[in-house]
């Protein structure tokens, strides 16, 4: 955890809760991981000493990280990250259902960082991509929002019901023009709906998927972070353009 600068690292108990109650707040999906796997989460629960997090979609993984130590978990909102570390993870009940229940961590890394920025792609020049569900069809999607940690998504019609929080697709292919094609593992983090009122005072609702990059290498790392300045540049162009 000592690999965030020690600015970002919160340590007033209040400032700790209320980290944690915007994410329960805003339903943030969390990822819970270990060495040798993870899952998504959220919190269902906090008060001032207990932290309450729902039960992964898989059993064998809500028994797995019951076995281990040191566990982490991260979330991600707002252009920024969250993350903190337990020793160990036990299964308790809330209401009524099987849940994690654990101390409210003293310490919680708050990063709010360049790296994390999340820039609005434009929709004058739209970016596109696709990926490849279990049953081979081919997902295609607008790009809604890019960051180094991963995009936002915009499809044309109703999601297939295969498409849940948890899952991955490999080697999801970004098309970004100019700057040329990549290709991530990625991993769906939450499915939603982006509504918009129209010139004719409509409201359009778009569905929308959020998706996580996993082990994104540092070529393509570098070469996301130039595409995000262009983009911010370009956003922060026609904003004056418009003003005068």
């Amino acid at each position: 955890m000592n690999q965030y600068p020690s600015q970002f690292l919160k340590q007033n108990p209040l400032a700790v809760q209320n980290i944690l109650r915007d994410l329960h707040r805003d339903e943030i999906p969390l990822r819970v991981s270990w060495s040798s796997g993870q899952f998504i989460s959220r919190i269902l629960a906090v008060s001032k000493s207990e932290l309450v997090l729902d039960f992964g979609s898989q059993e064998y993984e809500n028994r797995a990280v019951q076995r281990v130590e040191n566990v982490t978990i991260t979330a991600e909102t707002a252009g920024a990250k969250m993350e903190f570390s337990v020793r160990q993870i036990t299964a308790g009940e809330h209401e009524n259902r099987p849940a994690f229940v654990l101390p409210v961590p003293p310490t919680l890394w708050f990063i709010q960082r360049r790296e994390y920025f999340r820039i609005t792609a434009p929709q004058h020049l739209p970016y596109f991509g696709k990926a490849l569900l279990p049953d081979k069809q081919v997902l295609s999607f607008r790009l809604f929002d890019l960051s180094l940690g991963g995009l936002g998504a915009l499809l044309d019609s109703q999601p297939e019901k295969a498409l849940q929080p948890g899952m991955r697709f490999s080697q999801l292919e970004l098309d970004m023009g100019e700057w040329g094609k990549f290709n991530f593992d990625a991993q769906l983090i939450a499915v939603s709906d982006r509504k918009v009122v129209s010139h004719k005072n409509e409201t359009i609702t778009t569905p929308r998927l959020s998706l996580r990059f996993l082990n994104i290498n540092p070529a393509a790392e570098r070469s996301l972070q130039r595409i995000i300045f262009s983009l911010e540049r370009e956003a922060r162009e026609r904003a004056n353009r418009v003003r005068d």
